[in-house]
Parts: structure tokens; sequence; C-alpha cells
């Protein structure tokens, strides 16, 4: 998109990246979930991950989401250096949010913690949940990744002593196995290393957003033990409990060592917009 960018350009990128995220598995996810039906030896995960395969292609042709569990939208935003923002970007966003709901559509998920009030429109105190950042260039991004909660009840986050390093493998297994099914695998797994406490759980979110076809040699042998576990596709067993395994790291306190691991069901939704001035 070129020319100047303003409230409703954002309001209507988001409504159409909210639809692609919900529509459109990325081509890493899908190559992923391909080279695991290829791999598996178990009838019964090959159904299942056929099924997988076949629930994606419907979803693209049908232009529908591909789960009934459409998430809570949480977003990353690059904002150019030199781009020129003169309105309410947020706001941009939020009303994006709302008119995705009736037009993808989306199932309303937002709800009060307490009193668990639903705003019927996927919005409310703290949702969308935006993180910004900001870049060099003149370019605003816009990344949207669903979080469903099955995927997401999953997850888990410890404050380790910084002499208990080696036990960060032994945790990321824990709580994929203590997940068992729950999460519908095969899952994609984030592990978030050092920040602080909430840094540790953003690092983990934001490394399922890495194209899945590139790990380096930690993750992948991480993902062959997590594979060993034999949890299995949709928790049948077999051989592919997860696709892929990223972790991002930040430096931390001297004294500190959080680690956090954010669990991601097949359905690894994602998509990005970018606009230029």
């Amino acid at each position: 998109m070129t020319g100047r960018i303003g409230f409703e350009d954002v309001a209507l990128a988001t409504v159409n990246v909210i639809r692609e995220a919900e529509v459109c598995l990325p081509p890493d996810v899908i190559a992923s979930i391909e080279h695991a039906y290829e791999r598996e030896t178990s009838e019964i995960a090959r159904a299942q991950l056929a099924a997988i395969l076949k629930n994606i292609e419907l979803s693209k042709i049908r232009s529908v989401p591909m789960c009934q569990d459409t998430g809570i939208m949480v977003f990353f935003v690059e904002i150019g250096r030199s781009f020129i923002l003169d309105f309410d970007l947020e706001g941009a966003i939020v009303e994006g949010v709302r008119r995705a709901t009736v037009q993808v559509p989306l199932r309303p998920n937002a709800v009060s913690p307490l009193s668990r009030q639903n705003s019927g429109d996927n919005t409310g105190l703290g949702l969308p949940d935006i993180n910004y950042s900001f870049v060099e260039g003149n370019k605003l991004s816009i990344t949207v990744a669903p979080k469903g909660a099955g995927s997401e009840n999953m997850s888990a986050l410890r404050m380790f002593n910084p002499t208990e390093i080696p036990k960060i493998r032994e945790f990321v297994l824990e709580t994929v196995l203590k997940a068992g099914g729950m999460p519908c695998p095969p899952i994609v797994v984030g592990v978030g290393i050092g920040g602080s406490f909430d840094k540790a759980a953003r690092l983990a979110k934001q490394a399922l957003l890495i194209d899945m076809s590139t790990m380096d040699p930690q993750e992948l042998e991480l993902l062959k033990d997590i594979n060993a576990l034999g949890i299995g596709t949709m928790g049948m067993g077999g051989c592919t409990t997860a696709l892929a395994v990223h972790i991002k790291q930040a430096y931390c306190h001297t004294a500190s060592l959080p680690v956090a691991v954010n669990i991601q069901c097949w359905a690894n939704r994602h998509a990005k917009v970018i606009l230029e001035r």
C-alpha cells in the first residue's frame, strides 16, 4: 500500500490480515505438516494428519476460519522511524478487530477475567494484545497471531536459579508431556529464555513466528526429544508430537533465569501486512 496512511487504511488492513491468518496457514507451516504426514508410520496418526491437511485445504477454498476457536488477537507492530503517525494507530487496530469479528467472522472470545462477561467483539481491557517496536524506514508492519486457549492453557513459565541451566530441557519436556493431547498436536513449541518474568513469556510467543524450516542443532535435538515422548498427533501416538521448536533469548538479571514455554497447536496461525507511505 502506498500514499498517505490513515486510520481507515489501518482498520481495513487489520481486517484483511486477520482474515488471512484465520483462513490460510503460512507455507512453512503447511510444509511441516506435509512432511510429518510423509514420515509418519502410525496409520491412526496418518489419518489424523490427512484430516488436518484436508481441513487446511477446505478452509482456504471456502474462505472460512480453520478452527472454531479463532483465538484472541495478538499483534506485533513495527513502526518505521520515518513513518508519519498522525492518527490513533491503536484505535484503528482495535476497530479492525471489531469489524473482523463480524466480517471474517470470529468467535467472540474476549471476556472479563473475573465476571466472565463477553464483550462480543473480541476487544476489551487489554485486548487486543498489541506489542510495538520501532525500526528503520517509513513502513508500518502489522503481524497478527491469533492464539487459541487449548494451546495457551498448556503453556508454562518458571523462574529458575541461575545454577539450574541443565534443568531447562527437562522443564520443556515436562511441559509438553503434561500437555499431552490437549493442545491438538502436532504442536509448535516456543521457548523464551532470559529477560524478566514477562519478557520470557513474550520471547516464547515471538518464537512461534520463526520460519519452521529453520532450526539450529540445539532446537533440532530438543525436537527429537519431544517427539520421542510418543504423544503423537492428537495424542494418539506416532512419530510427530511437535513440528518445530524455536528458542529466543534475552539478557537477564545476574540472580535470575526466567524460562517460558509457549505451546501452539498445529494451526500455527499468523500473517503480516506492510503499509508504506
